[in-house]
């Protein structure tokens, strides 16, 4: 086994319960838990982060879920194999969404989660597409954070650039300089608080330098990809969500995931509920502006389903 750098998250662990679990093949997974460990009636909600995000993404969120004063609910939080505190995978073709969607219902199981509502950012939602198709019942909604069953070449050749073509900051200031600049043309609604959590979330101090906190060899599976050519789609799998509830948040400024493929969601899917976030690119950032609440009232309209 290879495990990831050292360096623990820069936050308190005492607004979370820090989980490890072993996936099928016996790589060491890492979680968060936040929430009352009491049942308070309302499904729990497990956050699935983009490509090579983690955990720490939905933190301030799970937060305002967990202490919710109308329906606090359990939020559990996952790091992927090969990203956050997870253990790298010797083999890197495993780092793929099937095999990371088993990892999931590997953490469900340990965790004793049978159903829940899931909110999957980028990445994210393409596993819980695999999720309808292969454990359906443990998907009581979803809520896809500028994803859905078909994204732009172009969008994803923009992402693979620049995660290649990033460097190491040497300062958190020198950090979100580097996002602003990448990134800042797409988000200008984000304050000076907004772009060092973003900083923080992407980043993590390991052997006293700041560093990307995912395997690098996570961008070997992208090689020989034709951005020339629309990418393969997931409407098969999608259509699978037809009697469920479902929200897509899509930033103003994205370059993922076309206004076309959303309105061709909701042509298949008339309940759809969708949020358009001012100001934001891909991903929007969950703790801003007004979507916890909002967030929160979707689930709490999912909970009155499944009661």
């Amino acid at each position: 086994m290879t495990c990831p750098p050292d360096g623990g998250a820069e936050l308190l662990s005492a607004e979370f319960r820090e989980v490890t679990f072993d996936a099928p093949d016996g790589l060491k997974l890492y979680a968060r838990v936040y929430g009352p460990r009491q049942d308070t009636g309302a499904l729990p909600m497990v956050c699935l982060p983009g490509l090579t995000r983690n955990s720490r993404d939905f933190h301030e969120l799970a937060l305002l879920l967990a202490q919710n004063p109308s329906t606090p609910r359990t939020v559990v939080t996952f790091d992927y194999r090969g990203r956050g505190l997870s253990a790298y995978d010797p083999d890197w073709s495993h780092y793929n969404i099937r095999v990371e969607a088993q990892d999931v219902i590997a953490g469900l199981d340990f965790l004793g989660i049978e159903r829940a509502v899931f909110l999957g950012t980028s990445r994210g939602g393409f596993i819980i597409h695999i999720l309808a198709a292969t454990a359906p019942q443990r998907v009581a909604g979803v809520i896809f954070n500028d994803i859905g069953p078909e994204i732009t070449a172009e969008g994803l050749r923009q992402i693979i650039q620049y995660l290649r073509n990033s460097r190491n900051p040497r300062t958190w200031d020198e950090a979100v300089e580097r996002l602003r600049s990448v990134h800042g043309p797409a988000f200008p609604a984000l304050t000076e608080a907004d772009w060092m959590r973003f900083a923080r979330a992407i980043y993590r101090r390991q052997r006293g330098t700041i560093r990307p906190d995912y395997d690098q060899n996570l961008l070997k599976t992208f090689e020989g990809i034709d951005f020339t050519k629309k990418l393969p789609a997931m409407w098969e799998q999608f259509d699978l969500f037809n009697e469920l509830a479902l929200l897509v948040i899509r930033g103003e400024n994205t370059a993922l995931l076309a206004q076309s493929t959303v309105d061709e969601m909701a042509r298949r899917h008339p309940a759809l509920q969708v949020i358009n976030v001012p100001g934001q690119g891909h991903a929007p950032l969950l703790e801003t502006g007004h979507l916890p609440e909002l967030i929160a009232a979707f689930a709490a309209g999912i909970d009155l389903r499944a009661a």
